[in-house]
C-alpha cells in the first residue's frame, strides 16, 4: 500500500469517480458523526485524518446544504484515498440524510505536496430549507407531536429523523390519524398522507410526509377561525357552571345545532354550521367544546359492535367517563366495564381509563 502511494504521489495523478444515490442494500445502524470536522478557515474545505472523519466530513458538507467542499488528507500516505473516497460516499448515501437529500456525489483526487486533497461535488434532491426544516423525534409520543403540530396549522409536509425506529408507513399513517383527531380545533377533513422513508429499513431513519388537504389553505383557515368564533359564544354563558351543568349545556348545545346524523359530515364544522354530522364530526365537535370550557375530553377512535365508530372520554365530577352522543338510549356517562358490555372497543393505551374509581 505504501509503494502504491508513493508511486501515486511521484505520478502527481488526478483520479475522479462518482458514487450512484441508487442504493438497494438494508441499512441497519448509524453511526454518529461529528457535527463541525477542522477546517482550514473556510468551511467547506475540510481536514481529516482518518475514514470516519471522511464520512464526518461529507455528512457536514451535506448538512449546511454545500454543493461545492474540498477534502484534505492530513496522512495521505496511510490510505489508499480514492478507496476511501468510494467507500464513504456510498456510506454517506445509505445514511438517512443522504438517502434523503442527496441526487449525486461526484469527487476529483489531486496529489499535493506530501499527501492528497478531493474536490467534492454534491447534487441534491431537496432545497437547503427542506434539510434544515428536518426535525428530531425519538418515540411514539414524539412523532405523533410533530404531525399534531403540523396539522394544526395545515402544514403540507414533515420531515422526521427518527431514532431506534423499526415500524413502516401504515404505522405513520395511523399516527396522523391520531394527531389529527386530537387537534379538533383543525380537524376540517382528513388530510391525505403520503409516507416516504429514508433509508427503507434500518434503526435510524428520516420520514417525510406529505399532507393533502381537503380544502384549499384559504377556506380552512376561514372556517378553523369560524368554528373558535362558535365554540366561544356558545360556552360563554356556561363558564359559571359546574362541570355537570356545563357537559349538558355543551350536549344541548350541539343537539340544537343538528346533533348526530347518519351519514353526515366528519368535522366539527358540519356539527356546528351543517345541520349536524357522524359521529366522527360529533365527537371532535364535543371535544372542541370541552376545551373551549376548560374540560378534558378526548375522540375515542374505536369500533361500536364490530363498526368504525367515535365517541368522547370526558373528565366528570365523578372521573373519567364514557359518552357517546349518537346513542339513541340517550346520554349517559359510562365506565370502561359498561362500554365493552355495550359492544365498544377501542385501543385503551391512547384514552384515559374511566373506573368507579375514578
Amino acid at each position: 500500500m505504501k509503494k502504491l502511494l508513493c508511486g501515486l504521489l511521484c505520478l502527481s495523478m488526478v483520479c475522479t469517480a462518482g458514487c450512484s444515490a441508487m442504493l438497494d442494500r438494508d441499512y441497519s445502524f448509524v453511526t454518529e458523526h461529528s457535527a463541525t470536522p477542522a477546517s482550514d478557515g473556510d468551511t467547506n474545505t475540510l481536514r481529516v485524518k482518518s475514514y470516519q472523519e471522511l464520512v464526518n466530513a461529507l455528512i457536514y458538507l451535506i448538512n449546511k446544504g454545500s454543493e461545492e467542499g474540498t477534502i484534505r488528507f492530513e496522512e495521505g500516505e496511510e490510505a489508499d484515498v480514492k478507496q476511501m473516497m468510494d467507500e464513504a460516499c456510498l456510506e454517506v448515501q445509505e445514511d438517512p440524510l443522504g438517502a434523503y437529500a442527496v441526487d449525486y456525489i461526484k469527487y476529483g483526487v489531486t496529489s499535493i505536496v506530501g499527501s492528497y486533497e478531493a474536490g467534492v461535488s454534491i447534487t441534491y434532491r431537496r432545497t437547503r430549507e427542506q434539510v434544515a426544516a428536518i426535525v428530531d423525534a425519538t418515540g411514539t409520543s414524539a412523532i405523533r407531536s410533530e404531525l399534531s403540530r403540523a396539522l394544526a396549522t395545515f402544514s403540507d409536509e414533515v420531515v422526521l429523523r427518527i431514532s431506534y425506529f423499526e415500524e413502516n408507513e401504515a404505522y405513520i399513517q395511523e399516527l396522523v390519524r391520531q394527531a389529527y383527531l386530537s387537534n379538533p380545533e383543525t380537524a376540517l377533513g382528513m388530510p391525505q398522507a403520503q409516507v416516504a422513508m429514508y433509508p427503507k429499513s434500518g434503526q435510524q431513519r428520516i420520514v417525510e410526509v406529505l399532507l393533502t388537504y381537503p380544502q384549499s389553505l384559504q377556506v380552512l383557515e376561514s372556517q378553523r377561525n369560524s368554528m373558535a368564533r362558535e365554540a366561544e359564544r356558545l360556552v360563554l354563558p356556561l363558564q359559571d357552571l359546574s362541570v355537570e351543568r356545563k357537559l349538558s349545556g355543551i350536549v344541548q348545545a350541539l343537539s340544537d345545532a343538528g346533533g348526530y346524523v347518519s351519514g353526515g359530515g366528519s368535522t366539527p364544522y358540519d356539527a356546528l354550521f351543517n345541520g349536524g354530522a357522524d359521529s366522527q364530526g360529533i365527537a371532535l365537535a364535543m371535544a372542541l367544546l370541552c376545551r373551549q370550557a376548560g374540560i378534558s375530553c378526548v375522540v375515542v377512535d374505536g369500533q361500536w359492535k364490530g363498526q368504525s365508530h367515535c365517541w368522547n372520554v370526558v373528565q366528570t365530577d365523578q372521573g373519567y367517563r364514557h359518552v357517546d352522543l349518537t346513542s339513541t338510549a340517550g346520554v349517559s356517562y359510562q365506565v370502561d366495564t359498561a362500554m365493552a358490555q355495550l359492544g365498544y372497543t377501542w385501543d385503551s393505551e391512547l384514552v384515559p381509563k374511566c373506573t368507579v374509581e375514578g
